[in-house]
């Protein structure tokens, strides 16, 4: 009885401080999205910048930078980081690979391939033109490596999956290349801009379009929730207690294509993010994917949002894409977390 009784309070204590760590989150996401909307080439007071929120008048240029500008790329930034982070997590409970992230399924290369065909073959000059191919490049991408990953096959392998990835990205890295050698200039330009992995420049239709994807990869990414758990103790297990390994495998693809998808065509590919997000996650929630998952998510959007924030400071007037950030500065950090703090295993 002082067992069980025992055993619920430190249940209540751990959910309690797993709350107020989401919350502690919420707040640094609040204070950079802050940041987000006042610092750049031109410094705008933080008094304006809620007055351009929440009383814009459009007669005030400062407004005009927050309303138009600012404001539609800290919303892409936002989501952009919360879609890698949270189909990080998924991708590593899936194939209980800890170095897996969106890129590794084909995702990034799918969609940087209809990238450049939608560009040089369909005339795509706009970022709002570009989200549209990368999204059906990420999906088929995506989908091939789904088909490829279980062939042969009457169940699932997650290594197989990880295998078919690998090989589809080298494949369409490829045809990229060919594509781009034999583009015009401005493709090219075009490209290298996409390819940077930035936020800058993206305007409200991008936002409403990824939030949308992201929409709906985040429905099916919390309805496995439950199942991530049993997939992380392997097939065998995961089949006694009742797991539907075929169903949860297909939804889980099906929110790394939404997630991953969306968010690359809109900002590019930008590494590192989620990748290391749900091992930052993992550190404060333990192995349960119910909490991995939201802070996975809260975790990415600090990293990215940051970091956008962070490349238009240290170069100013000038800016740094926030993928270059990510990984200049991401990477030893993470590095660093790995030797000095031993992260936890899926």
């Amino acid at each position: 009885m002082t067992t069980a009784i025992s055993g619920g309070a430190v249940g209540d204590l751990r959910r309690r401080r797993r709350l107020a760590g989401l919350l502690a989150g919420l707040a640094v996401l609040v204070l950079l999205c802050l940041a987000s909307l006042a610092f750049g080439s031109r410094p705008i007071p933080l008094h304006v910048v809620l007055d351009a929120v929440f009383v814009h008048d459009t007669r005030d240029d400062q407004h005009l930078i927050v309303w138009s500008l600012r404001l539609p790329r800290t919303v892409v930034a936002l989501l952009a980081g919360l879609a890698l982070g949270l189909a990080g997590a998924v991708m590593q409970a899936v194939t209980r690979n800890p170095l897996a992230e969106p890129g590794l399924l084909g995702v990034n290369a799918g969609a940087a391939v209809a990238v450049v065909l939608g560009a040089s073959v369909f005339g795509a000059t706009t970022m709002a033109g570009y989200v549209w191919f990368g999204i059906a490049g990420a999906g088929m991408a995506g989908a091939a490596v789904f088909v490829l990953g279980r062939a042969h096959e009457t169940g699932t392998n997650p290594v197989r999956l990880v295998l078919a990835g690998a090989g589809l990205s080298v494949m369409l890295g490829a045809v990229t290349g060919i594509m781009l050698i034999n583009a015009p200039l401005a493709v090219l330009d075009n490209f290298r801009n996409w390819a940077a992995g930035s936020v800058a420049g993206r305007g409200f239709d991008i936002a409403g379009i990824l939030a949308i994807a992201t929409l709906f990869g985040v429905g099916a990414a919390v309805s496995i929730a439950g199942n991530l758990n049993a997939v992380a103790l392997g097939d065998d297990l995961g089949k006694a207690l009742g797991l539907n390994t075929r169903l949860t495998l297909v939804l889980a693809c099906l929110a790394v294509m939404l997630l991953s998808g969306a968010a690359t065509a809109a900002a590019g590919p930008i590494g590192f993010v989620g990748l290391v997000a749900p091992h930052l996650a993992r550190t404060v929630t333990g192995p349960d994917y119910r909490w991995i998952l939201p802070y996975s998510a809260l975790f990415a959007a600090i990293l990215l949002l940051g970091a956008d924030s962070l490349g238009r400071v240290i170069a100013a007037p000038e800016e740094i894409a926030a993928g270059i950030v990510t990984a200049l500065i991401g990477g030893p950090f993470f590095i660093l977390i790995v030797r000095k703090f031993r992260l936890k295993q899926l």
